[in-house]
């Protein structure tokens, strides 16, 4: 029996091979791997006496030969038996190959040579040619595999084994194929978008209702901040904390000073900020007393203990934040064994982002658009107060992250009434303003999108809201800017929609 070893990454390598030698197989070998395993005083042989021809093109060229892949592709047929003993080709039953390091080669910022360089040739082939065998030949491609493939040879090797190991060898040569193409697009939305899924080791218990199967997926080479959390205590985590974390998440992180989100069902429910993170929880918590039950939480500041107490007596699924001290670890587990506590990861993700549809994808740029980027147009005849302009830009940030249509009613650095997933922006008014009752007095509102008609403009100010700030570009903007003006509302453009569906 022959195996033919070829391997970038020598993890397991030494062990595996000399198990190899125990079950009786020759051991093959090019370039690296060879002198590792001659270097650990295993007998091998080189490529070359098996081809013979010598590696040429400094490399590149060692292993695409017939007496390698007709090794591997020979079936047991007597009609290819025959061949390979005219032509003295013996046949090759086991195949250890791991790739030239391209992706973490690009990963790592390497010149445009470079990475093309690091793209493997030989070892895609054969390995192709092995899976493709797989009924003959096994194809090994993960170290991870070593101990079980070991172990299979011993015990007996199944078929349905053999068709896992060809499975991860087609899914591995289609990941490293899919990161080259992607590589080489120089475009945002490439006529051909390749996106690569690696299942996580997480279990979710269902989907968004238990009659779904749900998993987690990681894109190729991408990481984020909630995929990627550590989750230090609590319950596992399901399908929607997944997505009411994200979605909490992407909302703290707009803020500077230290600040606090409730999210529920994807919206936010109550978002403060304050000069700490405890003072933070409590105006988020008390912004709406009701819905922060069975809430998601985020801060973009490290949880102690006086925060993690000051949580005591409301009932919350999730906790991310950047850190959470060893005291407040603790009491969480004590207090709330069945809260479940996040640290996030880092963020590394593609600017792009993908929703699916049945059969299909839409892709778009992530809306990361800031209030420094646009240009505000002060369109009243009352400009708004420094105090009611900070009150614009944080309701504005809360907005863009509220489902469409959104309004969001805040005071003093905390949302007081929040109307979103309206199906008419009065609506979503209305809600917003029902929800803040006295609250709305001297309040500001934002609105993701244009008013259509001036509305919104007269409920806002019959409840005592001050200031507003809405994209403008409606037709009737004129109309609502002369209610404002009558009203004595100061009202700002700023011509960015942020509409989130």
């Amino acid at each position: 029996m022959r195996a033919l070893l070829s391997v970038s990454d020598k993890t397991g390598l030494v062990d595996f091979a000399a198990g190899l030698l125990e079950l009786g197989f020759e051991l093959v070998s090019t370039g690296g791997t060879y002198r590792v395993l001659q270097g650990a005083g295993l007998p091998v042989t080189y490529v070359s006496q098996v081809t013979g021809f010598p590696e040429i093109l400094d490399g590149r060229v060692k292993t695409l030969h017939p007496h390698i892949h007709a090794g591997l592709l020979a079936t047991k047929t007597p009609a290819h038996e025959a061949e390979l003993q005219a032509h003295n080709i013996s046949r090759i039953e086991l195949l250890c190959v791991n790739l030239y390091p391209f992706r973490e080669t690009l990963a790592r910022g390497a010149p445009f040579e470079e990475c093309l360089e690091n793209i493997d040739i030989g070892g895609p082939a054969m390995l192709r040619a092995a899976a493709k065998n797989h009924p003959v030949v096994l194809p090994v491609c993960d170290p991870a595999d070593y101990p079980r493939v070991l172990e299979a040879l011993r015990n007996g090797i199944s078929g349905e084994f053999r068709r896992q190991l060809a499975y991860k060898a087609f899914a591995h040569t289609a990941a490293y194929d899919a990161a080259i193409a992607n590589f080489l697009a120089f475009e945002k939305f490439p006529q051909t978008q390749l996106l690569t899924l690696k299942r996580l080791p997480v279990e979710l218990r269902y989907g968004e209702n238990p009659h779904q199967e749900a998993a987690l997926y990681a894109l190729e080479g991408q990481s984020g901040p909630v995929l990627q959390a550590q989750v230090l205590a609590g319950k596992p985590m399901g399908f929607n904390n997944y997505a009411d974390a994200e979605a909490a998440w992407a909302l703290v992180q707009e803020f500077d000073l230290p600040a606090c989100v409730v999210v529920k069902h994807a919206n936010p429910c109550g978002v403060a900020l304050a000069d700490n993170p405890k003072v933070a929880w409590e105006r988020a918590r008390d912004a709406d007393t009701l819905s922060v039950f069975g809430g998601v939480v985020a801060l973009n500041r490290p949880v102690d203990l006086e925060t993690a107490m000051a949580m005591r007596g409301t009932f919350l699924e999730v906790l991310i934040a950047p850190a959470v001290s060893p005291e407040a670890l603790e009491w969480f587990r004590s207090k709330k064994p069945d809260l479940r506590v996040l640290v996030a990861g880092q963020e590394d993700a593609d600017l792009r982002e993908f929703r699916p549809l049945l059969g299909g994808f839409l892709a778009q740029e992530r809306d990361r658009r800031r209030w420094e980027d646009v240009e505000l147009r002060y369109v009243t005849e009352r400009i708004p107060t420094a105090e009611e302009l900070l009150d614009l830009k944080f309701a504005w940030y809360v907005v863009k992250h509220a489902r469409s249509n959104s309004v969001v009613l805040a005071k003093d650095g905390a949302t007081v009434g929040l109307g979103t997933g309206a199906v008419s922006r009065i609506w979503a008014a209305e809600r917003a303003i029902q929800n803040a009752g006295p609250l709305a007095q001297g309040a500001v509102l934002a609105s993701e999108a244009f008013f259509p008609f001036d509305d919104v403009v007269r409920a806002a100010a019959a409840a005592g809201v001050r200031a507003i700030v809405q994209p403008g570009g409606a037709k009737r903007d004129a109309e609502v800017i002369a209610a404002c003006n009558e009203l004595g509302l100061a009202m700002v453009f700023t011509g960015s929609r942020h509409f989130k569906h």
